[in-house]
């Protein structure tokens, strides 16, 4: 009888399949470790490009800022201008005003019947004080301010006689408001 051994023969197919199996484990080894190098790598060159853009980003964020900020200086600086300006316009305006509002009363006195003492400016409010012959002069000049188109209001706050080297006058004081263009 004729003896075969198999053994060696199953053990060389285990062995060989061992080592195709080791070869095969060690081979998906080396394929996912050099993917996920390849993957590391690729994310790496991503990362420094999206750092690079965000320091190009930041970088025209501080150069805006600064542009920002000039404009807003500009806008301050144009604001305060224009206030200026506006009082200027105002004081431009208004600068003959003081001597309009004396013309004015000039032409309203009447001629040796009533004569003005003091005339003070506060604001919008004209104080004016003075003398009169009569009551009835007083009351016509009330009536002439009353009717000038640069006096808003008058008021008589005070008439009262009193006698000057033995003459008996009317001494008043009226309070006006006067319009603020002068017109």
């Amino acid at each position: 009888m004729i003896k075969i051994n198999l053994i060696p023969y199953r053990e060389k197919e285990k062995k060989e399949n061992l080592e195709r199996q080791i070869a095969i484990i060690a081979g998906s080894i080396i394929i996912f470790l050099l993917a996920i190098v390849a993957v590391h790598l690729y994310l790496s060159a991503d990362l420094k490009k999206l750092e690079s853009k965000a320091a190009a980003a930041e970088a025209r964020l501080l150069l805006l800022d600064k542009k920002v900020g000039d404009v807003d200086k500009f806008k301050k600086d144009k604001q305060e201008l224009e206030q200026k300006l506006g009082v200027i316009n105002t004081l431009e305006v208004n600068r003959f005003f003081p001597v309009r509002l004396l013309d004015g009363l000039n032409m309203l006195v009447p001629s040796k019947e009533l004569w003005l003492e003091k005339i003070t400016q506060k604001g919008q409010e004209v104080r004016i004080e003075g003398m009169a012959k009569d009551n009835g002069s007083v009351a016509r000049f009330i009536k002439s301010l009353e009717k000038a188109p640069f006096i808003g209001s008058v008021d008589l706050v005070v008439a009262r006689e009193k006698e000057v080297v033995g003459v008996q006058l009317q001494q008043f004081v009226i309070t006006c408001v006067v319009n603020s263009k002068g017109e």
